[in-house]
């Protein structure tokens, strides 16, 4: 199993691509895609309000580029790191793009389908399961969610 601290430094980009989801005022979550060297093959954040796409979640988005860069659908080998935990949608699109390891920081009791509700990355009834690491720099993940909704809450 990989070490916690081999992915803190993937995490700082991957929070670097939630910030930039502020922009369009986005929900601020970040994707990389790392090749099996480390190396990123994409990249994304959340663009369903930029974008009026309801799929263009961070790790969809930086799974199509990772895709699209490597010229094949099958990720296997790779890494993806996200800032939180993925959603139903997105975990199933981790399984079906075969990667080889899921990272994420914080967890979503509300719609984590990586453990929190529902674990569709570790399904038995599944032909793919990827290693899974959780917690990199949580605490950073959350305080950026918190208080986009914060600031969110206030104005409304």
């Amino acid at each position: 199993m990989a070490a916690y601290d081999e992915w803190v430094d993937p995490m700082r980009l991957a929070l670097d691509q939630a910030r930039s989801a502020l922009r369009t005022d986005d929900v601020p979550v970040g994707a990389v895609v790392l090749d099996p060297d480390g190396r990123v093959l994409g990249a994304g954040h959340n663009a369903r309000e930029a974008s009026f796409d309801p799929t263009a979640h961070a790790e969809v988005v930086a799974l199509r580029a990772a895709a699209s860069r490597r010229g094949e659908w099958r990720l296997g080998g790779c890494t993806l790191v996200v800032t939180l935990e993925p959603c139903t949608m997105c975990a199933g699109a981790i399984v079906l793009s075969r990667l080889s390891r899921l990272v994420f920081g914080a967890h979503d009791d509300k719609a984590g389908a990586v453990g929190s509700l529902w674990d569709v990355v570790r399904d038995r009834r599944l032909n793919h399961r990827p290693e899974v690491v959780t917690g990199v720099l949580a605490d950073e993940c959350t305080i950026l969610l918190q208080e986009f909704f914060a600031s969110h809450r206030a104005r409304d």
